[in-house]
């Protein structure tokens, strides 16, 4: 194994998600999300080959979390090692607003597939059971974590947080060089071009599942190649 990019964070940085976790079940409204926190979450000192992880890619209206809304969720468990694909999930949802013709291009999800959706309020429950435990693995964490949040300030009145491994994030460090050593253009962080980096396959972009597997692939590839399985996962999660 290549030597990990990865060191150690300071304690000072380390996020303790499980004592969070802890206080949010003490806060939280009865229901499925206060169960989602009184489940907890593992220490801050597992192992990330210990760790138990979930890929999670959303496909949206736009990317304003504040203003668009959520029309699918895809997720399939894996580890360091291993993608359960028999444990893919994936659901749709109805937005209330009708699609515009921009986000229809790039998802290609339609009207008519939506028709029949219920709406996210109806299956948010579901979701967070699935996700209940879970560190969750996204490409751009800043989509996936807060339209969960804006979605639960909504339907339960109360915040959805959950610890996540952000490939987009991971493949920033890796690829990073101080202006003193650029030539030309930084490399792109987009899915597809990260993959790319490790010869991974190419495949249809913007359907959940699709871009759930393709990060949870690219999160093993980065495993493999810059990061240490036996480090804590603090040193990882955000």
């Amino acid at each position: 194994m290549a030597r990990p990019l990865f060191k150690n964070k300071p304690k000072k940085d380390i996020q303790d998600w499980q004592a969070m976790f802890a206080q949010w079940a003490e806060e939280a409204p009865e229901g499925a999300l206060k169960r989602y926190y009184q489940a907890g979450m593992i220490t801050p000192q597992t192992s990330l080959q210990n760790t138990p992880l979930l890929a999670l890619d959303l496909e949206t209206t736009g990317l304003d979390p504040s203003q668009d809304e959520i029309i699918s969720l895809g997720l399939i468990p894996l580890s360091d090692k291993i993608i359960r694909c028999q444990g893919a999930q994936y659901w749709m949802a109805k937005p209330e607003r009708a699609l515009n013709a921009e986000s229809v291009t790039i998802h290609e999800i339609t009207h008519s597939e939506l028709a029949e959706a219920p709406p996210l309020e109806a299956i948010l429950d579901q979701i967070l059971a699935a996700l209940t435990g879970q560190v969750i693995v996204v490409h751009c964490v800043a989509i996936e974590r807060q339209f969960l949040l804006e979605a639960s300030m909504k339907i339960y009145g109360f915040p959805l947080y959950f610890p996540v491994l952000d490939t987009m994030d991971i493949e920033r460090h890796i690829i990073y060089k101080p202006w003193w050593k650029r030539f030309g253009r930084q490399p792109s962080l987009r899915l597809d071009a990260c993959r790319q980096r490790y010869k991974l396959p190419r495949y249809k972009a913007h359907h959940a599942l699709t871009d759930a597997l393709s990060s949870a692939e690219l999160l093993q590839a980065q495993i493999a190649h810059h990061m240490d399985p036996t480090a804590d996962i603090a040193n990882y999660w955000l």
